[in-house]
């Protein structure tokens, strides 16, 4: 049985998601704050959260940060009220996979859900190493490495450059990473690509000043993960 953790301070919300999920087979856990979010999942770890942002000891932000830093490995959506492109793209910056704005329609939330569990499911039976050149990425810790170098992306980042490994020394449009990673989410605009590449670009420069590959910007073509190391042109 798959089990969801149920973030949510509202009881009307909670039950409702607690009855729709328990309907469709789901196992549900349920907490109403951020102690009881984390206390939860490390006694369960659920396969996902959902995961309201406003919370009366803190905010959403807070649990998703900590299970990411924590290593946790599966699906996070955002149920918030708040409905600025901002406010998603920093739902997204914090680990999360998704982020659906109240109220919503549960059959489209249920969907949702389902498309990332599946994608998670199908990284972790398919992959769990990327490497382009020396550089390496672990999707189940998203951890990248390169030589001694290390960094821990989120899983966003993660995604995203395991696009450009895939197509390392090839540039990558905006529209093709925008299709793969946040087609299926409303309401953002291709300019949250360039919003991820430029997190991914900082979290690389250790490795960038170490020798390893760099993110650059190949005018009228997209972004490009350069390995400039002897033997992989490409």
């Amino acid at each position: 049985m798959t089990h969801v953790l149920i973030v949510e301070d509202d009881g009307d919300i909670r039950a409702m998601l607690a009855r729709g999920l328990s309907a469709e087979g789901f196992g549900v856990d349920l907490a109403g704050g951020v102690d009881e979010a984390l206390s939860a999942a490390r006694e369960r770890v659920p396969e996902a959260v959902l995961l309201d942002n406003m919370l009366p000891d803190g905010s959403g932000h807070d649990v998703c940060r900590s299970l990411r830093e924590g290593g946790y490995p599966g699906a996070i959506l955002f149920l918030s009220a708040k409905d600025e492109v901002g406010d998603r793209v920093d739902g997204l910056a914090v680990g999360a996979d998704d982020y659906i704005v109240k109220p919503f329609v549960f059959d489209e939330l249920l969907a949702r859900l389902r498309v990332h569990l599946q994608r998670r499911r199908a990284t972790g039976e398919s992959r769990t190493l990327v490497t382009a050149g020396r550089l390496s990425l672990d999707l189940a810790t998203r951890q990248v490495r390169f030589g001694e170098v290390t960094t821990r992306l989120t899983q966003r980042e993660a995604e995203l450059l395991a696009i450009l490994m895939e197509q390392a020394s090839r540039p990558v449009t905006r529209g093709d990473i925008f299709d793969r990673l946040w087609a299926s989410q409303g309401g953002l605009s291709l300019n949250v690509v360039d919003v991820y590449v430029g997190y991914l670009r900082t979290k690389l420069a250790d490795i960038g000043r170490a020798g390893g590959p760099s993110l650059v910007t190949v005018r009228g073509r997209g972004f490009m993960l350069d390995l400039h190391e002897a033997g992989f042109r490409q």
